[in-house]
């Protein structure tokens, strides 16, 4: 559990650096990400960090909070179902204070937890460690709209083996989400971490395989970008059908982006 919250801060940090060389204008641009701002952005990963600091000190409160959002998306009426709730989102630099100093609140609570304790989320329940994990991928991922906004190299870390893995673990909760059985049997992942060490899952199969760069299969799972963009090896049509649409965050089904939308 010490590795993983370690990661979170870890990836919470860079965020927060990357966020202090904006420009007050930048704030304002339409990211890659379903064209939100910057600053809508950073106030859904900033909802996101404040519901999971909720569920891990008044669950109650989270699951009454969860049925209000899921009723007012029904609704669409622009409501949002946290008025009145307190979480009041600043905008701009004033945001990226509210948010890092929620987020470290955050990473303190996780680390003085049991990882093994289960709490409520959108989807289902997790363990803290679980939890930790999906932070860091929601942190990592909504850092890569602001660098690709940017058109700013992003250096990888070993530290995204955490979120190599939640794509690996969601394989079959992809297409239960999008009411549909797997393609066939998990495919075997073999990737290559920034630092070199290879990393991989499941038995040697020539057949039904994904293979290459870390970093591309995250960016993948994450739906960063199209599998048509990237370099890796995809083998067999349970390993096609999967890197089409995986999906490794919670929620409704989402789709990829299109080919080339994302492929500066």
């Amino acid at each position: 559990m010490q590795q993983q919250a370690a990661d979170l801060r870890a990836e919470g940090d860079e965020l927060n650096g990357l966020l202090e060389t904006l420009a007050d204008g930048d704030w304002d641009r339409n990211t890659p990400f379903k064209d939100w701002t910057v600053n809508q952005v950073m106030q859904h990963l900033h909802q996101g960090d404040w519901m999971q600091v909720l569920t891990m000190t008044d669950e109650a409160r989270f699951v009454e909070l969860s049925a209000t959002r899921r009723a007012a998306r029904e609704r669409n009426d622009g409501t949002t179902g946290l008025e009145g709730s307190g979480f009041s989102p600043a905008r701009g630099p004033a945001l990226r204070e509210q948010w890092y100093a929620y987020f470290q609140k955050m990473c303190d609570l996780m680390s003085a937890s049991d990882p093994k304790r289960r709490v409520k989320w959108a989807g289902p329940d997790m363990s803290i460690r679980m939890a930790a994990t999906a932070r860091q991928m929601e942190s990592w991922a909504h850092g890569q709209d602001i660098y690709d906004l940017l058109h700013r190299q992003r250096t990888p870390t070993d530290r995204i083996k955490n979120i190599a893995v939640l794509g690996v673990k969601t394989f079959g909760w992809t297409f239960a989400n999008r009411g549909e059985p797997p393609p066939g049997d998990m495919p075997y992942v073999r990737l290559t971490a920034p630092s070199g060490e290879i990393w991989d899952w499941g038995d040697p199969d020539e057949s039904n395989k994904v293979e290459g760069s870390a970093l591309e299969f995250c960016q993948v799972v994450t739906q960063g970008r199209n599998i048509a963009d990237v370099n890796l090896t995809v083998v067999g049509e349970p390993a096609q059908t999967w890197m089409a649409v995986a999906q490794c965050f919670a929620g409704a089904a989402n789709d990829p982006p299109a080919p080339g939308h994302r492929a500066w």
